[in-house]
């Protein structure tokens, strides 16, 4: 059956993922990520099926034993991987491709009170690191890296890492997002104070020309 795949697919990714993680069983037995997936299956059929109420009940009860809150009409991918769990939210109309990475404190959301597509599309092979929220009704690329704590706004090309409030892009088609590193990311402030440092060297390699060329000019005029 497609369920004991896709729940067989989720502990893999874990033991992938996760050192920490040292056989299926332990997994299964002490991951909330992996329960909050599992209870999201069956939520989500009867979200479709339109029995709303029972599925947003079993969603709630997810989240009263997991610390991890997925609205029953949110669509996820397979092999994702939803690490310590604790204060995840994902939103009703968030799309989740096929083997994302989500950190702790992760927020999928919306930004007020639209209807009809309100929270984000997550793409493939995506990360997003512990309290980093991402709002809105855009997409995030394949490949992209989402920094700690950073909040996205705004559509992000794939292949990008995206740091800060509000988040910026600050590397594209970098490294891969397989190494799940969350601490080595460009810092945007550091990379803008460069970038200022040198202009500042250029223009004053400049006006030392332009004074050496007015000086001999000025001896030139002497002679």
């Amino acid at each position: 059956m497609a369920f004991f795949r896709d729940v067989h697919e989720d502990i893999q990714a874990v033991l992938k993922k996760d050192p920490a993680a040292r056989n299926g069983l332990e997994v299964l037995l002490c991951y909330p990520g992996i329960w909050a997936l599992i209870l999201h299956k069956p939520a989500h059929a009867l979200y479709k099926w339109n029995l709303k109420l029972l599925a947003r009940i079993i969603s709630q009860i997810a989240r009263f034993f997991t610390g991890v809150e997925i609205h029953p009409g949110a669509t996820i991918g397979r092999r994702c991987f939803i690490d310590h769990g604790m204060a995840v939210v994902i939103g009703e109309t968030t799309e989740i491709g096929d083997d994302v990475t989500l950190y702790q404190g992760v927020t999928l959301g919306g930004t007020g009170k639209d209807t009809g597509k309100r929270h984000p599309t997550i793409g493939n092979r995506v990360v997003v690191s512990s309290g980093a929220k991402v709002l809105g009704p855009f997409k995030v690329g394949d490949d992209v890296k989402i920094g700690s704590g950073s909040i996205v706004l705004n559509e992000i090309p794939p292949g990008c890492t995206v740091v800060g409030i509000p988040g910026k892009i600050v590397r594209r088609y970098g490294e891969s997002t397989e190494d799940l590193d969350q601490v080595h990311l460009p810092d945007p402030v550091a990379t803008e104070l460069e970038c200022l440092r040198r202009r500042i060297v250029m223009l004053e390699n400049k006006l030392n020309q332009m004074k050496q060329e007015q000086q001999k000019g000025n001896e030139d005029e002497n002679i």
